[in-house]
């Protein structure tokens, strides 16, 4: 892999969302997902914060000649940190970066609820890579459950939005049930 890569760990595991190459599992260790309330926008953003104990499954695409500016333009709340000595995969070796929400934008006031549409895709996305246990991983390795969720299934905000099936759907609730409910 001669050109750069990014991780992803929420809408980019769903290659549904993009046409990045090479898609492959990756691991990132010493990072977990948390729900950011931001001044940007009244949704939460799933984004990620240094953790030590923690190791992510994620998904690991190439960067074309290194032309960052389509996916910098998805990720616009978002910087790029290098991740490259803590992500582990089995294709070869290239610079990885990571987003994360920029610090300015974090904000501590309101709702900012998890648009379910969001999720859907992110579940989705690890449930065709990672299976099950991957679905699982995920709801175990994100912090902040405590925030509201919008049901926007009927008119999704996200714009990236893909069609579940009644299966998928019901195991998104399903997860999504138990993590509120430990949040309580």
């Amino acid at each position: 892999m001669s050109d750069p890569a990014f991780f992803g760990y929420g809408s980019l595991v769903n290659v549904a969302t993009h046409d990045y190459a090479d898609p492959r599992p990756a691991m990132l260790h010493g990072w977990r997902r948390v729900w950011r309330k931001t001044n940007l926008r009244e949704a939460a953003y799933l984004s990620v914060e240094p953790a030590n104990d923690s190791t992510l499954r994620g998904l690991i695409a190439r960067v074309p000649g290194a032309d960052w500016a389509l996916l910098d333009a998805r990720e616009a709340a978002y910087h790029r940190h290098d991740v490259t000595p803590v992500v582990r995969h089995n294709g070869p070796t290239a610079p990885t970066a990571i987003y994360q929400v920029k610090p300015e934008h974090a904000a501590d006031e309101g709702d900012h609820p998890i648009l379910l549409s969001y999720l859907d895709v992110v579940v989705q996305g690890y449930l065709r890579v990672y299976g099950h246990q991957g679905v699982t991983d995920f709801f175990r390795t994100t912090v902040g459950w405590n925030t509201p969720v919008l049901n926007d299934r009927a008119d999704p905000v996200y714009p990236r939005h893909q069609p579940l099936s009644d299966d998928e759907r019901a195991l998104v609730d399903r997860h999504l049930a138990a993590v509120v409910e430990q949040a309580e």
